[in-house]
C-alpha cells in the first residue's frame, strides 16, 4: 500500500489537487463514504479485531469519552467504531490535515528561501519561513556576503532583519498562555535551530551577525527589524530541504513550531495572508477537494495546540487513508513515510516516551505506523497496521477528558493498536 506502479503514479498526476498560482484543480478522487450504522461483513480476523475493541475500548484508563474507528485501507470497508463522528480535541492529530494541505498546495519539492540583501551600509537577513534554518546555514550565508563585501570594499556593515513575510506573532484561539513560547514559540518567518525566544527574527539575525564578525567584519550598532529596500542588492541565500522532507520530520517528532510555519506558508502559496484563520480555512477547503467530511471539524491552528480544536476520529482516518491511497502517491506518501514507527528511538513512539512497551502492546514493536497526540485531557493515536488477514488497516483512536495517568492512557491506546494488528489477539 505505500507503493505504487509507474501508471498509478501517473493517475495521481491527474487525480490529486496540484498547486498552480495559488489555486487547486479540482479533478480530486474522494474517498468513499463511511456506512455509519450499515453492518459490514467481516472476515474472522476482522471480526475478532471487532470483538476484542469492543471489550478492550471500555477499559477504564480511557474514561467514557472515547472516538475510535477501524477501516480496511484497501476497501475503505468499515471493522469497528465507536463513538467514530463525534468531534473530540484531537491534540496533535491536527498536524494530518496541515501536513495534506501543506503537500497539496506547496508541493513536496518546495523549499523555503532566507535570503541576505544589501543595501545602504546594511545586510538584512530576509526570512522566507524556513523553520529548519540552522546556526551552520547563517554561517554559511556570511561566508558569501563576506565575501561579497570585501570585494567592494567596506570591512563594517550594520544587521537588520526582515520577518515582514508573516503579520505581527499572536496566541492561537485556545492557546494556554503557558504554551507560549516554550511548547511553540512566536510564528515568525525567520528562526535559528528552532529556537524558543520570544523574537526569534532577533535571535537569528545576532547569530548572523556573529557569523560575520568571525568572518572580519565590523558590525556596528544592534541588530534591528526592518524591511529590504527595493533596490537592496542579492547576495547570498539558502534552500532549505523539500518540504516533504521537512513534513516528515515535523510528525516523526511532532514539531509545532514547523506545524504552524507550514499552516502560514500554506496560506500564503494560496494567495492568503500568513494568519491562523487564512491557514486554517485553507487546510478545510484542501481537505474538502479531496472529498474528505468535514462534518465537526473546526480547527485553529496547525499544531494542535488549540484547546478549541475539534475533529472527528472518522475524519482523521480519512485523511490517513487519503495519504495512503497509491492514487495520491505523488503528493501525499510522504505523510505515511513519516509517521512514527512503534518502538521507533527518536520519534514520539519511541521507547523514551514509554511506548508500546506493556506485555499487551510489545508484539505492536515494528508493526504499527502512527501519529501521536497528546494534551491535559486530550490524547490520540491514529495509524496504520498491517492486521493477521494480510490487509492493511486503518485507525484512529481519540480519547478526551479521562482521568487517568496520561502514561497509563498511552498504554491503553497502545494496546488498541495492537489489537488492530492482531499480535494481541
Amino acid at each position: 500500500m505505500f507503493t505504487s506502479s509507474s501508471a498509478l503514479r501517473r493517475a495521481a498526476v491527474l487525480a490529486v489537487a496540484v498547486p498552480v498560482a495559488g489555486t487547486f484543480l479540482s479533478a480530486l478522487s474522494a474517498p468513499a463514504a463511511f456506512a455509519t450504522g450499515q453492518a459490514a461483513v467481516l472476515d474472522p480476523a476482522e471480526q475478532r479485531i471487532a470483538d476484542n475493541l469492543d471489550t478492550r475500548s471500555q477499559d477504564a484508563r480511557l474514561g467514557s469519552t472515547l472516538g475510535g474507528v477501524v477501516l480496511d485501507a484497501g476497501s475503505r470497508k468499515p471493522v469497528w467504531g465507536h463513538g467514530a463522528t463525534t468531534a473530540l480535541m484531537p491534540a496533535s492529530n491536527t498536524k494530518l490535515g496541515t501536513a495534506t494541505a501543506a503537500l497539496t498546495v506547496l508541493g513536496p519539492g518546495h523549499r523555503f528561501t532566507t535570503k541576505v540583501v544589501q543595501g545602504d551600509g546594511t545586510l538584512t537577513l530576509v526570512g522566507g519561513g524556513d523553520r529548519t534554518l540552522t546556526t551552520a546555514d547563517l554561517t554559511e550565508l556570511a561566508r558569501t556576503a563576506v565575501t561579497g563585501l570585501k570585494k567592494a570594499g567596506p570591512t563594517s556593515v550594520r544587521v537588520r532583519v526582515d520577518d515582514s513575510l508573516f503579520p505581527e506573532p499572536t496566541l492561537a484561539t485556545g492557546w494556554n498562555d503557558g504554551y507560549y513560547p516554550d511548547s511553540v514559540a512566536p510564528v515568525r518567518a525567520l528562526v535559528v535551530d528552532g529556537h524558543h525566544v520570544t523574537d526569534t527574527s532577533l535571535d537569528a539575525g545576532q547569530v548572523f551577525a556573529e557569523a560575520l564578525a568571525r568572518q572580519g567584519v565590523t558590525v556596528t550598532g544592534e541588530v534591528t527589524h526592518g524591511r529590504a529596500a527595493p533596490g537592496d542588492a542579492h547576495v547570498a541565500s539558502h534552500r532549505s530541504a523539500a518540504l516533504s522532507a521537512v513534513v516528515q520530520q515535523m510528525l516523526k517528532v511532532s514539531d509545532n513550531d514547523v506545524a504552524e510555519t507550514l499552516l502560514r506558508m500554506t496560506a500564503l502559496s494560496a494567495g492568503r495572508p500568513a494568519t491562523f484563520e487564512d491557514g486554517t480555512a485553507v487546510v478545510r477547503e484542501v481537505l474538502g477537494q479531496y472529498g474528505i467530511s468535514l462534518a465537526g471539524y473546526e480547527i485553529h491552528d496547525g499544531s494542535g495546540l488549540s484547546r478549541a480544536n475539534r475533529i472527528p476520529a472518522q475524519t482523521i482516518a480519512d485523511i490517513l487513508d487519503l495519504a495512503a491511497d497509491p492514487r495520491h502517491s505523488e503528493i501525499l506518501k510522504y505523510i505515511v513515510d513519516g509517521l512514527p514507527v512503534a518502538g521507533e528511538a527518536g520519534s514520539t513512539l519511541g521507547p523514551e516516551w514509554g511506548r508500546f512497551d506493556t506485555a499487551d502492546s510489545q508484539c505492536a514493536i515494528g508493526k504499527v505506523k502512527a501519529k501521536t497526540g497528546t494534551l491535559t485531557g486530550a490524547i490520540a493515536l491514529s495509524g496504520l497496521t498491517k492486521a493477521q488477514d494480510g490487509q492493511w488497516k486503518v485507525f484512529s483512536f481519540i480519547e478526551n477528558d479521562s482521568t487517568a495517568d496520561p502514561a497509563d492512557i498511552k498504554d491503553a491506546l497502545d494496546g488498541l493498536a495492537a489489537t488492530v494488528n492482531g499480535c494481541w489477539a
